[in-house]
């Protein structure tokens, strides 16, 4: 799904974001930043459980589908059902398929079709734009 003039279930003002994150979430979430490699201790995270959107706490990948793609970033081969959307990132002169949380349109960070099966998809995802809840 394209989130490119979507109106999402939580709509909030750029000051109610800043209220509820943090200035890294805020950064990454709402101006589409990216956090450096290696940084997030959720890329180390392989305990069972939920990663959620960190700006809203929908639920958006299974640890059921995280791997180590060594790159860094937590990053998972499928996301739950409806939980994600996409647009066409053209940016810092390349294209790439950005991710958003479907309810609220935060930034999660890119898919790249250099994953393991049985998708053969990387969803490159911000740690700081997750958060993990155990189960």
């Amino acid at each position: 799904m394209n989130t490119q003039n979507n109106q999402f279930e939580i709509n909030k003002t750029e000051d109610e974001w800043k209220e509820t994150l943090n200035p890294d979430q805020f950064r990454v979430l709402r101006q589409h930043g990216t956090e450096r490699a290696g940084t997030s201790p959720l890329d180390k995270e392989y305990s069972k459980g939920t990663f959620a959107c960190a700006g809203c706490g929908t639920p958006l990948f299974s640890s059921e589908t995280k791997f180590n793609s060594g790159t860094g970033w937590p990053s998972f081969y499928a996301p739950l059902e409806e939980a994600i959307e996409t647009n066409v990132d053209r940016s810092l002169f390349m294209t790439r398929v950005e991710v958003h949380c479907a309810k609220c349109g935060g930034h999660l960070g890119h898919v790249f079709e250099d994953g393991p099966r049985p998708t053969g998809l990387r969803y490159c995802m911000n740690g700081v734009a997750l958060e993990f809840k155990p189960e």
